[in-house]
């Protein structure tokens, strides 16, 4: 290593302390890396993310980054480590889960034991999604429920739903509200209160699912129910 070099090369305390892995899971690299230590700007740009992701992995102490003068640069054993935290981010795993997984890995004797615990967390994230799916279904199926609900609710009566739903007092005062009388006129006629020849056109107008007494007579003449 030339002197210049060696007197621009600088280690983060993070490198110094945190304990290294001995064992990691197999993990894809990107086929652009370049070999040796890997300047941020190209780590950034073969794992697809931006430098503040990067640095706040570091912050979470699951990479830590080295100095050559100004230029921020990551050791092949950090690389592979990115190689595994980025394939669990992909994987949609929690950050916190991604520091349990590390952790973890520091204590594999073998790369078998690493490629376990690898399993064993992707295995978690599959029952995690499986639950999340089955709640996604259960919500979209609510959803197509209440959809198609107020879509019958839009639809009009149609014969034999408006033969049964109205009563023959309704049947009366749906034909005396298409000749045009008022409610007033509808209660006297019927020999009904003011208040109970409201609440019988109330009725009719919701069981023709129209907004006002005009659309209720409307639909009970597309239907056939009245004629006018």
């Amino acid at each position: 290593m030339a002197e210049g070099y060696k007197q621009g090369f600088t280690s983060d305390l993070a490198t110094q302390t945190r304990p290294r892995h001995r064992f990691l899971p197999s993990a894809a690299l990107p086929a652009d890396l370049p070999r040796g230590r890997v300047p941020i700007a190209d780590m950034a740009n073969a794992f697809g993310v931006t430098h503040r992701t990067l640095h706040f992995y570091e912050e979470k102490g699951l990479i830590s980054a080295s100095r050559i003068g100004l230029m921020r640069v990551y050791e092949p054993g950090d690389v592979m480590r990115m190689a595994v935290i980025n394939a669990c981010r992909e994987a949609g795993m929690a950050v916190a889960v991604i520091q349990d997984l590390m952790t973890d890995l520091i204590e594999a004797d073998s790369q078998e034991a690493a490629e376990a615990l690898f399993r064993d967390a992707l295995v978690t994230r599959k029952r995690e999604l499986s639950a999340e799916m089955s709640t996604l279904h259960r919500q979209m199926q609510q959803v197509s429920d209440l959809l198609d609900r107020e879509a019958t609710e839009d639809q009009p009566l149609n014969d034999n739903q408006s033969g049964s739903a109205l009563t023959d007092q309704e049947l009366r005062c749906l034909a005396l509200m298409a000749a045009g009388l008022s409610t007033q006129r509808i209660a006297r006629t019927l020999d009904l209160r003011d208040d109970t020849a409201r609440s019988l056109e109330a009725g009719i107008i919701q069981k023709f699912h129209a907004n006002n007494r005009f659309q209720a007579i409307a639909k009970a003449v597309m239907l056939g129910v009245v004629q006018v």
